[in-house]
């Protein structure tokens, strides 16, 4: 896919940023758009010298949810079908869902405005949650009797409570930075103007850091979530085989000795 239409895909200094570019619309997902997402985070999965990736919004939103006004650019082969709707979702956000929970390297949601409804689900399917001070972020579907079916059922009741993430989506309510923080939907909040520089700061750290290490170290966490103990600890055990005899180990420890900043090339 050589030119995006809703998207802005950018790789810089070990980073890749992807910018939801439907500002119109509240950057509200399409079929076009979760395609191109998929595509953006396929390339920078595969793409060694990428570290670290940035998912932001252009205008006003970081991304209002799906576009329940516009008809797909892409037809969906499903359309007519009786499981329509079902098929659909597994065809589009529900993949996209996967892949963010699945990517092994670090990600950073830069929540500039509204995360609402699917919008919040892609949020939180990255591994941290920086927002502007303006953002809001919730869940509305039920204003439309809609439901959580992005992801949302599952993901809401395991950062907020089940009981928090019941009020939010029955009460279809939106938060403040501020207050989303306290409720566990955030990881930092900073002033709007600081957003961006805050995030590529976040991801720069984690670019410096051991690759290898870093990607093992979150699939193991993202894994063991739903382990007992003993099987938690039996898979960070085989885990060390991957890690543990690496040059990045190597020069982890004579950093620490020679008193100087190690410099870690995921070998």
């Amino acid at each position: 896919m050589s030119e995006y239409q809703q998207i802005i895909y950018a790789k810089e200094n070990r980073l890749a940023t992807i910018t939801f570019n439907r500002p119109a619309k509240l950057n509200a997902y399409s079929e076009v758009m979760v395609h191109e997402i998929l595509h953006a985070l396929a390339d920078a999965r595969d793409d060694e010298q990428i570290r670290a990736v940035i998912l932001t919004g252009t205008g006003r939103g970081f991304c209002s949810g799906g576009d329940i006004g516009t008809d797909f650019q892409y037809p969906s082969r499903y359309r007519g079908h009786r499981l329509e709707s079902m098929l659909e979702m597994r065809e589009n956000m529900d993949q996209l869902v996967t892949f963010l929970q699945r990517f092994d390297k670090p990600t950073i949601a830069a929540v500039n405005g509204a995360a609402v409804a699917g919008g919040l689900t892609l949020a939180l399917s990255c591994d941290f949650r920086i927002a502007a001070e303006g953002a809001r972020l919730g869940d509305t579907a039920l204003k439309f009797a809609l439901i959580p079916d992005e992801g949302g059922a599952y993901l809401f009741p395991r950062f907020m409570g089940l009981e928090r993430a019941l009020k939010m989506s029955l009460f279809s309510e939106i938060y403040p930075a501020r207050e989303a923080k306290e409720l566990g939907l955030v990881t930092e909040v900073v002033p709007d103007a600081e957003l961006m520089q805050t995030a590529r700061k976040w991801a720069e750290r984690l670019a410096d850091g051991p690759p290898l290490a870093i990607r093992i170290t979150k699939r193991m966490m993202y894994k063991q979530l739903t382990m007992n103990l003993e099987n938690a600890l039996e898979d960070a055990a085989l885990s060390t085989i991957a890690v543990n005899y690496t040059a990045d180990v190597k020069e982890g420890i004579v950093a620490f000795h020679e008193k100087r900043k190690p410099n870690f090339q995921g070998r």
